[in-house]
């Protein structure tokens, strides 16, 4: 009881935005449109800088030693043998995967013979390494610094990094976009990723490039969450999933340009340069206040009164809508807030600690969080089955790009009919299924069979994994939207770095990560039946209004029943109150001794029996009882 009153006390908005303030600044008029445009702009920048990242560490198909000639003996002629032949005598064979990649041949230094028959020692390799032809590049992070055998673990560990400067960068300008604003937070965060992007082409080792790729995910993270909130916050209830689902195509472009630029590019720093032009072009949004906005329900919900009537008049203004016509008899909406917040209203900032006194957002954020853990994780389980089915690098790309492209079309389709909740939990079974049948059957299919059921995980993993973010930030309060979204985009992240872990072990654990996630999918199916439903429904601004969201049932029986709440609430309690039951004592003393009464019936009079002490005395005893 005490923590409800806590967060009903932290409440600062008492006007709802979604019916009071929204249909009279327009709506979803023309200028939240064109905010709304803007804001996928910054979608497109910030996916082509995260997925630069798979050229950038992609290991050539082919990469063997340099042949060093000092290990070889003084009267070997290069001149007499064929490049391939002067290749086989330097560099082992290994059965399976042609020339060796990490040693070379030693040869005695007054030998002559060049048969197998003579001995000869392996030494790792001398001069460095030559590269069959990167994929998209000529080279990348990997060939620049000779990143392979005894130094491979660096790859992992820089996704590793990347990874983890984009967990630090949700958290904590996730955090900073509920204490500064949507508008800040997004400045601040393109200004420093744009910043931090053209150092990174300078990197000068491999340690310089982790760090700044570290940097740069911080910065990118803020990018992302800023501008997904604020184009949702936007937008009408109908709107919503179609606005955020255009974002998400605007991330498969990116993905689907990503390897014709590469080719034109060639070199690593080309790329990073040429991905960071989309960010230096965002900085004019500066300049534009108009593009994008602060968000005018942030300012309702944290009670900053003259910033939010400077909004809803350049809302309405540009809207078409004029904000002096009378709303309601007498009163404008803007007077209608002076009267409801007063001159001395101050502004009240939250972040997502605040849901240490909550039992409904905090479950819904953890619930989230699992789910998008469990899509980003396990599609590295279904990418490896890809890889198998063809060592195409190409292949098992556009593959993915395309049931990503899928994945948006399936949720733009069936989510506003069956809900968010619904299609959440149909995705999970889809993926836990699927992975839990490669699980087993693997070596039992056919290779068509395990290809179908990998694209089949992947597709659904990835709408999982979508679904989860618009359903975060659909049910999370406004006053901690960017704290709680920056929790759930985390653990995304956290996902997204396991496969890494693995790598960096050799794959050694990738049947344990295979069995974790498949468990893990079948778990959250159990989890997904705690939501509420957010389809169709107004953004909850208020930590009251995030504790009273309701969770539909699984079967919808009668009409009256349509919503239970997620947690059983005790009644509140009856409170005494003397000063009602006093009124109540005079109103039934007045009603007993009042002539006119309606229901009296009227009857002779006759002489009392009594004296008239006695009958006073008889009444006084009548209203006690009554009374008692």
């Amino acid at each position: 009881m005490a923590r409800d009153q806590s967060v009903t006390s932290s409440t600062p908005s008492p006007m709802d935005y979604e019916t009071s303030i929204f249909p009279h600044i327009g709506g979803y008029g023309r200028y939240n449109r064109l905010v709304v445009l803007f804001s996928w702009f910054p979608n497109f920048a910030v996916m082509l800088n995260l997925f630069s990242d798979v050229f950038f560490t992609h290991i050539p198909e082919s990469y063997h030693c340099k042949p060093d000639p000092q290990l070889l003996p003084s009267t070997f002629l290069p001149s007499n043998f064929s490049r391939q032949g002067y290749l086989n005598l330097t560099i082992p064979w290994v059965n399976g995967s042609g020339l060796s990649h990490c040693e070379l041949f030693k040869y005695p230094s007054n030998t002559s013979d060049f048969s197998e028959k003579v001995h000869r020692e392996t030494v790792s390799c001398t001069l460095g390494w030559e590269y069959a032809h990167v994929a998209g590049l000529q080279s990348n992070f990997v060939t620049e610094w000779n990143l392979v055998c005894s130094d491979y673990w660096k790859i992992p560990l820089q996704h590793i990094c990347f990874m983890t400067g984009w967990i630090l960068g949700y958290i904590l300008l996730g955090t900073l976009c509920d204490w500064l604003g949507r508008r800040r937070c997004f400045l601040l965060s393109i200004s420093l990723s744009s910043l931090l992007g053209v150092v990174v082409c300078l990197s000068s080792s491999a340690v310089v490039f982790l760090l700044l790729r570290l940097s740069q995910g911080v910065m990118l993270a803020g990018v992302f969450v800023s501008s997904y909130i604020s184009r949702l916050e936007l937008c009408d209830p109908p709107n919503r999933l179609m606005v955020a689902m255009i974002s998400s195509f605007f991330a498969v472009i990116a993905e689907l340009l990503l390897p014709g630029i590469a080719v034109l590019c060639r070199d690593w720093p080309v790329l990073q340069a040429v991905a960071t032009v989309p960010q230096l072009l965002l900085l004019s949004y500066w300049c534009c206040v108009s593009v994008f906005p602060e968000s005018p329900r942030w300012l309702l919900a944290t009670a900053q009164i003259p910033q939010l009537k400077r909004s809803l008049q350049e809302f309405s203004t540009r809207n078409g809508v004029c904000l002096q016509d009378e709303i309601y008899p007498g009163e404008t909406l803007l007077s209608e807030i002076d009267t409801t917040y007063g001159e001395d209203c101050q502004p009240r900032y939250f972040s997502f600690l605040e849901l240490r006194r909550t039992r409904v957002i905090w479950k819904n954020c953890l619930i989230l969080s699992f789910t998008l853990f469990i899509g980003t994780g396990v599609q590295y389980c279904f990418t490896r089955n890809l890889h198998r089915h063809s060592s195409n690098f190409y292949f098992s790309y556009f593959l993915r790009v395309m049931t990503g492209a899928l994945a948006c079309v399936f949720i733009c389709v069936s989510v506003n009919h069956f809900g968010r909740r619904g299609m959440l939990l149909l995705s999970a079974i889809i993926t836990g299924l699927s992975s839990l049948l490669l699980l087993a059957l693997t070596q039992y299919l056919r290779g068509g069979l395990v290809l179908v059921l990998s694209v089949v995980g992947l597709l659904f993993s990835q709408a999982l994994a979508m679904l989860s973010v618009l359903f975060a930030c659909e049910v999370m309060p406004t006053v901690v939207r960017g704290g709680c979204l920056g929790l759930v985009l985390a653990a995304g992240c956290v996902g997204m770095a396991a496969s890494s872990l693995m790598e960096l072990q050799n794959n050694g654990g990738y049947f344990l990560h295979h069995v974790i996630f498949a468990s893990f999918a079948v778990l959250s199916v159990l989890c997904i039946m705690l939501l509420p439903e957010s389809k169709r429904k107004p953004l909850p601004d208020s930590l009251k209004e995030g504790e009273s969201q309701r969770r539909p049932p699984l079967l919808l029986s009668r009409p009256d029943r349509d919503n239970l709440p997620l947690l059983s609430t005790r009644p509140p309690l009856s409170e005494y109150n003397p000063d009602n039951y006093s009124r109540l004592v005079s109103a039934t003393r007045k009603m007993l001794t009042k002539d006119s009464l309606p229901y009296r019936i009227a009857v002779p009079m006759q002489n009392s029996l009594l004296p008239e002490s006695e009958t006073q005395k008889q009444e006084n005893e009548t209203l006690k009882e009554v009374m008692s």
